[in-house]
Protein backbone atom coordinates (compact mmCIF):
# COMPACT_ATOMS: atom_id res chain seq x y z
CA UNK A 1 0.00 0.00 0.00
CA UNK A 2 2.35 2.59 -1.16
CA UNK A 3 2.84 5.26 -3.58
CA UNK A 4 5.04 7.84 -4.31
CA UNK A 5 8.36 7.99 -2.01
CA UNK A 6 9.53 11.26 -0.05
CA UNK A 7 13.25 11.00 0.73
CA UNK A 8 12.83 7.17 0.37
CA UNK A 9 10.10 6.80 2.90
CA UNK A 10 6.75 5.34 1.05
CA UNK A 11 3.81 7.71 1.01
CA UNK A 12 0.28 6.27 0.82
CA UNK A 13 -1.96 8.39 -1.64
CA UNK A 14 -5.55 8.17 -0.31
CA UNK A 15 -8.74 9.14 -1.83
CA UNK A 16 -11.31 10.75 0.12
CA UNK A 17 -15.24 10.22 -0.56
CA UNK A 18 -18.02 11.99 1.85
CA UNK A 19 -17.06 15.51 3.29
CA UNK A 20 -19.26 15.72 5.77
CA UNK A 21 -18.40 17.23 9.68
CA UNK A 22 -16.22 14.15 10.44
CA UNK A 23 -14.30 14.29 7.81
CA UNK A 24 -12.85 17.89 9.19
CA UNK A 25 -11.35 15.31 11.66
CA UNK A 26 -9.76 12.86 9.90
CA UNK A 27 -8.12 15.83 7.74
CA UNK A 28 -6.72 17.18 10.78
CA UNK A 29 -5.07 14.07 11.52
CA UNK A 30 -4.01 13.05 7.89
CA UNK A 31 -3.27 16.63 5.36
CA UNK A 32 0.18 17.05 7.13
CA UNK A 33 0.98 13.60 8.05
CA UNK A 34 4.97 12.58 6.22
CA UNK A 35 3.27 9.41 5.19
CA UNK A 36 0.39 10.08 3.61
CA UNK A 37 -0.79 12.33 0.81
CA UNK A 38 -4.33 13.18 -0.01
CA UNK A 39 -4.69 13.32 -3.69
CA UNK A 40 -8.45 13.34 -4.43
CA UNK A 41 -11.35 14.10 -2.38
CA UNK A 42 -15.47 13.58 -3.46
CA UNK A 43 -18.64 14.61 -2.56
CA UNK A 44 -22.22 14.23 -3.87
CA UNK A 45 -21.51 18.23 -3.57
CA UNK A 46 -19.17 19.25 -5.80
CA UNK A 47 -18.78 22.87 -4.39
CA UNK A 48 -17.44 20.74 -1.14
CA UNK A 49 -15.38 18.93 -3.22
CA UNK A 50 -13.53 21.63 -5.05
CA UNK A 51 -13.31 23.54 -1.64
CA UNK A 52 -11.61 20.90 0.43
CA UNK A 53 -9.73 19.65 -2.59
CA UNK A 54 -8.53 23.43 -2.69
CA UNK A 55 -7.07 23.43 0.48
CA UNK A 56 -5.03 20.49 0.42
CA UNK A 57 -1.64 20.15 -1.99
CA UNK A 58 -1.97 18.19 -5.03
CA UNK A 59 -5.77 17.23 -4.70
CA UNK A 60 -8.04 17.04 -6.58
CA UNK A 61 -11.96 17.00 -6.61
CA UNK A 62 -14.16 14.52 -8.08
CA UNK A 63 -17.12 12.77 -8.26
CA UNK A 64 -17.47 9.55 -6.14
CA UNK A 65 -17.99 7.41 -9.48
CA UNK A 66 -14.91 9.38 -11.10
CA UNK A 67 -12.85 8.45 -7.28
CA UNK A 68 -13.72 4.84 -7.30
CA UNK A 69 -12.52 4.52 -10.92
CA UNK A 70 -9.11 6.27 -10.53
CA UNK A 71 -6.08 4.27 -9.90
CA UNK A 72 -3.62 6.62 -8.88
CA UNK A 73 -3.98 6.50 -4.88
CA UNK A 74 -3.96 3.37 -2.86
CA UNK A 75 -6.46 3.75 0.05
CA UNK A 76 -9.98 4.84 0.04
CA UNK A 77 -11.45 6.44 3.16
CA UNK A 78 -14.72 5.81 2.98
CA UNK A 79 -16.78 9.00 4.84
CA UNK A 80 -20.10 7.96 3.55
CA UNK A 81 -23.46 8.00 5.32
CA UNK A 82 -23.87 4.47 6.70
CA UNK A 83 -26.57 3.51 4.02
CA UNK A 84 -23.72 4.25 1.37
CA UNK A 85 -20.93 2.42 3.71
CA UNK A 86 -21.36 -1.65 1.69
CA UNK A 87 -21.74 -0.30 -1.68
CA UNK A 88 -18.70 2.06 -1.50
CA UNK A 89 -16.50 -0.86 0.21
CA UNK A 90 -17.30 -3.17 -2.44
CA UNK A 91 -16.47 -0.62 -5.59
CA UNK A 92 -13.03 0.08 -3.72
CA UNK A 93 -12.15 -3.99 -3.14
CA UNK A 94 -13.77 -4.19 -6.98
CA UNK A 95 -11.18 -2.11 -7.73
CA UNK A 96 -8.19 -3.67 -5.58
CA UNK A 97 -8.03 -1.13 -3.46
CA UNK A 98 -7.57 -1.15 -0.20
CA UNK A 99 -10.48 0.51 1.71
CA UNK A 100 -11.18 2.53 5.77
CA UNK A 101 -14.25 3.71 6.49
CA UNK A 102 -16.33 5.39 9.08
CA UNK A 103 -18.18 3.12 11.25
CA UNK A 104 -20.32 1.11 11.15
CA UNK A 105 -18.81 -1.72 8.28
CA UNK A 106 -22.40 -1.66 6.94
CA UNK A 107 -25.75 -1.58 8.01
CA UNK A 108 -26.76 -5.32 8.73
CA UNK A 109 -24.39 -8.49 8.97
CA UNK A 110 -25.06 -9.55 5.53
CA UNK A 111 -23.54 -6.70 4.20
CA UNK A 112 -20.49 -6.52 6.25
CA UNK A 113 -20.06 -10.19 5.24
CA UNK A 114 -20.15 -9.77 2.01
CA UNK A 115 -17.47 -6.85 2.18
CA UNK A 116 -15.39 -8.86 4.11
CA UNK A 117 -15.47 -12.32 1.72
CA UNK A 118 -15.00 -9.70 -0.96
CA UNK A 119 -12.06 -8.61 0.49
CA UNK A 120 -10.43 -11.53 1.10
CA UNK A 121 -11.07 -12.83 -2.04
CA UNK A 122 -9.32 -10.15 -3.73
CA UNK A 123 -6.40 -9.81 -1.44
CA UNK A 124 -7.72 -6.14 0.01
CA UNK A 125 -7.03 -4.45 3.53
CA UNK A 126 -10.09 -3.80 5.03
CA UNK A 127 -9.91 -0.67 7.85
CA UNK A 128 -12.69 0.76 9.55
CA UNK A 129 -14.14 2.78 13.00
CA UNK A 130 -13.88 3.01 15.70
CA UNK A 131 -9.95 4.28 15.94
CA UNK A 132 -11.29 5.80 19.37
CA UNK A 133 -9.86 2.72 20.98
CA UNK A 134 -6.44 2.86 19.77
CA UNK A 135 -5.83 5.84 22.49
CA UNK A 136 -4.81 6.24 25.89
CA UNK A 137 -8.39 5.59 27.38
CA UNK A 138 -9.12 2.56 26.34
CA UNK A 139 -5.72 1.04 25.61
CA UNK A 140 -4.58 2.02 29.16
CA UNK A 141 -7.83 0.40 30.52
CA UNK A 142 -6.59 -2.96 28.85
CA UNK A 143 -3.58 -2.59 29.81
CA UNK A 144 -4.52 -2.84 33.40
CA UNK A 145 -6.71 -5.88 32.54
CA UNK A 146 -3.63 -7.50 30.92
CA UNK A 147 -0.81 -6.93 33.58
CA UNK A 148 -3.93 -8.96 36.31
CA UNK A 149 -4.00 -5.60 37.87
CA UNK A 150 -8.16 -6.55 38.64
CA UNK A 151 -7.30 -10.06 38.70
CA UNK A 152 -9.26 -12.47 36.50
CA UNK A 153 -11.89 -10.58 34.36
CA UNK A 154 -15.58 -11.66 35.39
CA UNK A 155 -17.97 -8.44 33.84
CA UNK A 156 -18.09 -5.54 32.30
CA UNK A 157 -21.11 -3.44 31.81
CA UNK A 158 -21.23 -0.19 28.74
CA UNK A 159 -24.27 2.41 28.99
CA UNK A 160 -24.73 4.91 26.44
CA UNK A 161 -28.29 7.52 26.86
CA UNK A 162 -29.46 10.77 25.13
CA UNK A 163 -33.15 12.01 24.90
CA UNK A 164 -32.36 11.80 20.94
CA UNK A 165 -30.31 13.50 18.46
CA UNK A 166 -33.01 15.46 16.66
CA UNK A 167 -32.77 17.81 19.72
CA UNK A 168 -29.50 18.97 18.18
CA UNK A 169 -29.16 17.80 14.57
CA UNK A 170 -30.92 19.80 12.06
CA UNK A 171 -31.78 16.82 9.55
CA UNK A 172 -31.42 13.78 12.20
CA UNK A 173 -33.98 11.69 9.82
CA UNK A 174 -31.22 8.67 9.24
CA UNK A 175 -30.89 8.29 13.12
CA UNK A 176 -33.96 6.83 12.90
CA UNK A 177 -34.13 4.35 10.29
CA UNK A 178 -32.40 1.26 9.70
CA UNK A 179 -28.62 1.31 9.97
CA UNK A 180 -29.18 4.08 12.55
CA UNK A 181 -30.65 4.24 16.38
CA UNK A 182 -28.72 4.06 19.43
CA UNK A 183 -27.11 0.78 18.86
CA UNK A 184 -25.46 1.59 15.45
CA UNK A 185 -24.38 5.10 16.20
CA UNK A 186 -22.56 4.44 19.29
CA UNK A 187 -22.71 1.17 19.98
CA UNK A 188 -19.72 0.37 18.04
CA UNK A 189 -17.52 2.25 20.28
CA UNK A 190 -18.68 0.73 23.27
CA UNK A 191 -18.95 -2.71 21.42
CA UNK A 192 -15.12 -2.52 20.01
CA UNK A 193 -13.86 -1.60 23.13
CA UNK A 194 -15.41 -4.54 25.26
CA UNK A 195 -14.13 -6.77 22.81
CA UNK A 196 -10.38 -5.12 23.64
CA UNK A 197 -11.32 -5.54 26.67
CA UNK A 198 -12.67 -8.77 27.35
CA UNK A 199 -12.10 -10.56 24.30
CA UNK A 200 -14.68 -11.80 21.29
CA UNK A 201 -18.53 -12.48 21.94
CA UNK A 202 -19.99 -16.36 21.66
CA UNK A 203 -23.71 -15.39 22.06
CA UNK A 204 -25.56 -12.21 23.17
CA UNK A 205 -29.04 -12.29 24.54
CA UNK A 206 -31.20 -8.73 23.41
CA UNK A 207 -33.74 -6.53 24.37
CA UNK A 208 -35.53 -3.55 22.55
CA UNK A 209 -38.09 -0.89 22.53
CA UNK A 210 -39.77 1.88 20.62
CA UNK A 211 -41.08 4.44 22.55
CA UNK A 212 -42.68 6.88 20.36
CA UNK A 213 -43.53 6.28 16.69
CA UNK A 214 -42.07 9.61 15.33
CA UNK A 215 -39.69 12.82 16.36
CA UNK A 216 -39.48 16.24 16.65
CA UNK A 217 -36.33 18.18 15.39
CA UNK A 218 -35.97 20.96 17.51
CA UNK A 219 -32.98 22.98 16.10
CA UNK A 220 -32.43 23.98 12.25
CA UNK A 221 -34.43 25.32 9.53
CA UNK A 222 -36.62 22.07 9.74
CA UNK A 223 -37.35 22.81 13.67
CA UNK A 224 -40.68 21.64 14.77
CA UNK A 225 -40.87 18.80 11.85
CA UNK A 226 -41.95 15.45 12.68
CA UNK A 227 -39.72 12.79 11.61
CA UNK A 228 -40.99 8.55 11.80
CA UNK A 229 -39.33 6.24 13.81
CA UNK A 230 -38.83 3.06 12.74
CA UNK A 231 -36.25 1.19 14.79
CA UNK A 232 -35.88 0.55 18.14
CA UNK A 233 -34.51 3.70 20.35
CA UNK A 234 -33.44 1.68 23.70
CA UNK A 235 -31.73 -1.64 23.30
CA UNK A 236 -30.00 -3.30 25.61
CA UNK A 237 -28.68 -6.88 26.20
CA UNK A 238 -26.16 -9.78 27.73
CA UNK A 239 -23.00 -10.18 26.14
CA UNK A 240 -21.11 -13.68 26.76
CA UNK A 241 -17.38 -13.47 25.95
CA UNK A 242 -15.20 -16.20 24.86
CA UNK A 243 -13.39 -16.27 28.07
CA UNK A 244 -16.48 -16.52 29.71
CA UNK A 245 -16.89 -12.93 31.31
CA UNK A 246 -19.99 -11.43 30.98
CA UNK A 247 -20.92 -7.69 29.71
CA UNK A 248 -24.28 -5.91 30.27
CA UNK A 249 -24.85 -3.05 27.87
CA UNK A 250 -27.80 -0.32 26.92
CA UNK A 251 -27.59 2.34 24.29
CA UNK A 252 -30.71 4.52 24.43
CA UNK A 253 -32.72 7.61 22.98
CA UNK A 254 -34.84 7.26 25.52
CA UNK A 255 -33.33 8.85 28.29
CA UNK A 256 -32.46 11.90 29.69
CA UNK A 257 -28.57 10.71 30.82
CA UNK A 258 -26.50 8.81 33.10
CA UNK A 259 -24.25 9.80 35.95
CA UNK A 260 -21.86 6.18 35.65
CA UNK A 261 -18.87 5.71 34.00
CA UNK A 262 -19.46 4.93 30.58
CA UNK A 263 -17.37 1.53 30.55
CA UNK A 264 -16.88 -0.62 33.66
CA UNK A 265 -14.97 -3.54 34.20
CA UNK A 266 -14.60 -6.13 36.89
CA UNK A 267 -12.51 -8.60 37.82
CA UNK A 268 -12.07 -11.24 41.41
CA UNK A 269 -10.09 -8.59 42.98
CA UNK A 270 -10.86 -5.08 41.45
CA UNK A 271 -12.68 -3.10 39.22
CA UNK A 272 -11.87 -0.45 36.62
CA UNK A 273 -13.25 2.88 35.37
CA UNK A 274 -13.16 3.37 31.71
CA UNK A 275 -13.42 6.95 30.17
CA UNK A 276 -16.15 7.63 27.13
CA UNK A 277 -14.77 5.68 24.24
CA UNK A 278 -16.49 7.88 21.19
CA UNK A 279 -13.05 9.96 22.61
CA UNK A 280 -8.93 8.90 22.01
CA UNK A 281 -8.18 10.12 25.82
CA UNK A 282 -9.63 10.51 29.14
CA UNK A 283 -8.76 8.78 33.05
CA UNK A 284 -9.35 5.60 34.07
CA UNK A 285 -10.17 4.68 37.19
CA UNK A 286 -8.87 1.77 39.90
CA UNK A 287 -10.90 0.26 42.55
CA UNK A 288 -8.91 -2.42 44.95
CA UNK A 289 -11.41 -5.04 46.49
CA UNK A 290 -11.30 -3.81 49.79
CA UNK A 291 -10.58 -0.36 49.09
CA UNK A 292 -12.95 2.88 50.15
CA UNK A 293 -11.50 5.03 46.94
CA UNK A 294 -10.72 4.99 43.51
CA UNK A 295 -7.40 5.49 42.16
CA UNK A 296 -6.49 7.20 38.78
CA UNK A 297 -4.23 5.33 36.77
CA UNK A 298 -1.74 7.10 34.32
CA UNK A 299 -1.71 6.92 30.69
CA UNK A 300 0.19 3.33 30.07
CA UNK A 301 -1.22 2.60 26.63
CA UNK A 302 -2.05 3.89 23.31
CA UNK A 303 -1.91 6.78 20.91
CA UNK A 304 -1.06 10.01 23.09
CA UNK A 305 -3.44 12.61 21.58
CA UNK A 306 -4.57 10.78 18.81
CA UNK A 307 -7.69 11.97 16.48
CA UNK A 308 -10.00 10.49 14.08
CA UNK A 309 -7.79 8.74 11.13
CA UNK A 310 -5.16 7.53 13.44
CA UNK A 311 -6.69 4.37 12.49
CA UNK A 312 -5.57 4.85 8.77
CA UNK A 313 -2.19 5.33 10.29
CA UNK A 314 -1.57 2.35 12.01
CA UNK A 315 -3.31 0.60 8.66
CA UNK A 316 -0.85 1.62 6.74
CA UNK A 317 2.02 0.87 8.97
CA UNK A 318 0.62 -2.38 9.50
CA UNK A 319 0.94 -2.84 5.55
CA UNK A 320 4.43 -1.43 5.00
CA UNK A 321 5.86 -2.73 8.27
CA UNK A 322 6.87 0.29 10.09
CA UNK A 323 3.35 0.83 12.38
CA UNK A 324 4.54 2.10 15.63
CA UNK A 325 4.28 0.18 18.59
CA UNK A 326 4.43 -3.18 17.48
CA UNK A 327 4.17 -5.87 20.14
CA UNK A 328 2.11 -8.64 21.70
CA UNK A 329 -1.21 -8.22 23.24
CA UNK A 330 -4.10 -10.09 24.68
CA UNK A 331 -5.51 -11.45 21.26
CA UNK A 332 -2.14 -13.30 20.01
CA UNK A 333 -1.50 -16.11 22.17
CA UNK A 334 0.99 -14.90 24.40
CA UNK A 335 3.24 -15.30 21.73
CA UNK A 336 5.04 -12.22 21.52
CA UNK A 337 3.89 -11.92 17.54
CA UNK A 338 2.88 -8.64 16.61
CA UNK A 339 0.22 -10.35 14.05
CA UNK A 340 -2.56 -8.21 13.31
CA UNK A 341 -5.28 -9.05 10.65
CA UNK A 342 -5.25 -7.10 7.74
CA UNK A 343 -6.35 -3.73 7.83
CA UNK A 344 -3.79 -2.49 11.14
CA UNK A 345 -5.68 -2.65 14.67
CA UNK A 346 -8.62 -1.29 13.74
CA UNK A 347 -9.60 -3.90 11.36
CA UNK A 348 -12.98 -5.04 8.96
CA UNK A 349 -12.50 -8.23 10.47
CA UNK A 350 -12.89 -6.22 13.94
CA UNK A 351 -15.70 -4.37 12.54
CA UNK A 352 -17.48 -7.30 11.14
CA UNK A 353 -17.42 -9.10 14.74
CA UNK A 354 -19.24 -6.20 16.30
CA UNK A 355 -21.09 -5.61 13.07
CA UNK A 356 -22.62 -9.08 14.23
CA UNK A 357 -23.05 -8.56 18.20
CA UNK A 358 -24.93 -5.34 17.38
CA UNK A 359 -27.45 -7.62 14.42
CA UNK A 360 -27.85 -10.53 16.82
CA UNK A 361 -28.80 -8.19 19.78
CA UNK A 362 -31.38 -7.10 17.45
CA UNK A 363 -32.22 -10.43 16.31
CA UNK A 364 -32.50 -12.18 20.28
CA UNK A 365 -34.79 -9.27 21.24
CA UNK A 366 -37.10 -9.90 18.14
CA UNK A 367 -37.32 -13.75 18.34
CA UNK A 368 -37.06 -14.13 22.88
CA UNK A 369 -33.93 -15.83 22.63
CA UNK A 370 -30.05 -16.21 23.23
CA UNK A 371 -28.45 -15.64 19.66
CA UNK A 372 -25.24 -17.22 18.96
CA UNK A 373 -22.63 -15.88 16.66
CA UNK A 374 -20.89 -16.78 13.43
CA UNK A 375 -17.99 -14.43 13.67
CA UNK A 376 -14.77 -14.02 16.32
CA UNK A 377 -11.69 -11.96 16.09
CA UNK A 378 -8.07 -12.28 17.18
CA UNK A 379 -8.04 -9.25 19.42
CA UNK A 380 -5.07 -7.19 17.79
CA UNK A 381 -1.74 -6.31 19.81
CA UNK A 382 -1.56 -3.69 22.97
CA UNK A 383 -0.79 0.06 22.09
CA UNK A 384 2.04 0.87 23.21
CA UNK A 385 2.11 4.31 24.71
CA UNK A 386 3.29 6.20 21.64
CA UNK A 387 3.61 10.40 21.92
CA UNK A 388 1.98 12.15 19.35
CA UNK A 389 5.22 13.81 18.30
CA UNK A 390 5.94 10.08 17.25
CA UNK A 391 2.72 8.75 15.43
CA UNK A 392 2.62 12.25 13.64
CA UNK A 393 6.32 10.98 12.44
Amino acid sequence: MTGARDGGRPVARLGLVGLGVISEQYLATLRDHPAVAVVAVADLRADRAAEVAASLPSCRACTPEELLAADDFDLVVNLTVPAAHADIARAAIAAGTAVFGEKPLATTFADAALVMAEARAAGVAVGSAPDTVLGTGVQTARAAVEAGLIGTPTAASATWVSAGHERWHPNPDFYYLAGGGPLFDMGPYYLTSLVHLLGPVVSVVGEASRGRGHRVIGAGPRAGERIPVEIDTHVTGVLRHASGALSTVAFSFDAAGSAGSPIEVHGETGSLAVPDPNYFDGTVRHLRAGADAWEELPASAGYVAAGRGIGVLDMIRDATGSRPGSGSGAGDGGSGAATVAPGGRASGEMALHVTEIMTALSASAEHGRRWMLDTTVVVPPLVPLTPEEDWRR
